[in-house]
């Protein structure tokens, strides 16, 4: 695989804020509410411990780049 550099516009873009519009923002807290419903279940069932922390750092990872994916693209901000 080959990767190629960032041009200045893909740069530009990627370290802009992007204000959602509404449809972006029911987007982001329907995000929200499905990562809140399996960080719920993670707590309820999952003994305290390394693993569980890690699995609940790795959701808000998730949460993050699925929130980045709906705010950098022009289809769904």
């Amino acid at each position: 695989m080959v990767f190629e550099p960032l041009t200045p516009e893909q740069i530009q873009d990627r370290f802009t804020y992007h204000p959602p519009s509404t449809a972006g923002a029911e987007r982001h807290q329907g995000l929200s509410l499905r990562f809140i419903e399996v960080a719920d279940a993670v707590q309820a069932v999952c003994p305290e411990g390394r693993e569980k922390s890690v699995v609940m750092t790795k959701l808000e990872e998730a949460k993050f780049w699925a929130s980045a994916a709906v705010a950098r693209n022009p289809k769904t901000r």
